[in-house]
C-alpha cells in the first residue's frame, strides 16, 4: 500500500460526510496559520507525510518546512508552518498529528538501540510486528532513526522459522524444499532460516542454500560461539528477547544484524502538537 492509499484511506475513516464542527463555525473563507511545535525530546517523523497530508486534503495549504525527518529535537522547536484555509487546516490537524506522533515515537526508540551498539558493526533490524496497513509508514519511522528495515513482508524473502522446520519435517528438507521452489517460479529471493541451538546450527552449515542465519535466543555468549562456527559464510542476524539493556552484549559478538520488534510495537508516542497562532 502506498502513503497516498494510506492517507485517503485514513481521512475516509476520520472525515466521513463532513467536518461538521469547522463547517458549522469557521466561515468558509476563513484563512489561518498554525505550526508544528516538538513538546518532547526525541527524532522527528512523518514530516513529509505530513506535507502529503496537507496536500491531499487541500492544494491551497502551503507548507513551510522548518525541520526534516530523522533530526533530533528539543521541546519548543517547530517542525513547520503551515498557512491556508483554516477549515482545512483542521480537517487535517488530526491525522498529521496521529502520523507524526506515532512515527517519532519510532524514530525516537529506535535511536536509543542504535547509541547503545555505536562503535559496532552490527546493524539494528525491525521486524513484521508493526500495526496493519501502517507498516510503510512504520518502517519508514525506523529508518529515520538509524534502523534498518527488514522484509517488508511475506512476499520479499523466504524466512525459514522454527514452525516451517517442523511442519516440513526438519532443516534440510525445508531448505531444500525452499530452493526447489524458487528455482520452479523463477523467483530471486534471498533464503533466511532460523536455528534454536548449535546442533540445528550446525546441520545448516552442512546443507547450505541461505543467504542469512537467523540466531533465536541465543545469550551472548551462545551467539559469539555460533558466529564463530559460522566464520563469515553467511550473513547472521541476532533475535528473540534481546533488549535495551543487553544489546550491546549481542553486538560485540560480531553478528551482522539484530532484529527487535520492541522497534515498532513497544513504543510510546512523542508528545507534539499543532497550533494556531
Amino acid at each position: 500500500m502506498t502513503i497516498e492509499e494510506i492517507i485517503r484511506q485514513a481521512l475516509a475513516e476520520d472525515v466521513g460526510d463532513g467536518d461538521h464542527t469547522s463547517l458549522s463555525t469557521i466561515p468558509a473563507t476563513a484563512r489561518g496559520r498554525a505550526r508544528l511545535m516538538v513538546k518532547e525530546k526525541g527524532v522527528i517523523s512523518g514530516i513529509d507525510v505530513a506535507r502529503e497530508v496537507f496536500r491531499l486534503v487541500d492544494p491551497k495549504i502551503d507548507v513551510f518546512l522548518l525541520l526534516a525527518d530523522g533530526i533530533r529535537v528539543e521541546p519548543g522547536a517547530d517542525a513547520f508552518v503551515v498557512e491556508g484555509p483554516s477549515r482545512s487546516i483542521l480537517k487535517a490537524e488530526r491525522l498529521v498529528l496521529n502520523f507524526m506522533q506515532r512515527m517519532s515515537g519510532i524514530a525516537t526508540n529506535t535511536a536509543k538501540y542504535v547509541e547503545k551498539i555505536k562503535g559496532t558493526d552490527a546493524r539494528i533490524l525491525d521486524t513484521r510486528k508493526t500495526t496493519p496497513l501502517l507498516r510503510e509508514l512504520e518502517k519508514m519511522a525506523v529508518r529515520h532513526g538509524g534502523g534498518y528495515n527488514h522484509r517488508f513482508g511475506l512476499y520479499d524473502m523466504v524466512m525459514i522459522k522454527d514452525n516451517h522446520v517442523d511442519f516440513a519435517g526438519g532443516i534440510t528438507k525445508a531448505i531444500d524444499s525452499a530452493n526447489q521452489y524458487l528455482s520452479e517460479k523463477g523467483l530471486r529471493l534471498p533464503v533466511e532460516i532460523e536455528v534454536r541451538n548449535l546442533n540445528e546450527l550446525k546441520e545448516v552449515l552442512q546443507t547450505g542454500g541461505v543467504t542469512r542465519i537467523m540466531l533465536d535466543n541465543f545469550t551472548p555468549e551462545l551467539l559469539r560461539k555460533a558466529v564463530k562456527l559460522i566464520y563469515g559464510r553467511f550473513e547472521t542476524e541476532a533475535s528473540g528477547g534481546i533488549t535495551l539493556e543487553t544489546i550491546r552484549d549481542y553486538a560485540e559478538t560480531g553478528v551482522d544484524f539484530i532484529s527487535v520488534g520492541a522497534l515498532t510495537h513497544h513504543i510510546k508516542s512523542l508528545d507534539l502538537s499543532l497550533k494556531a497562532y
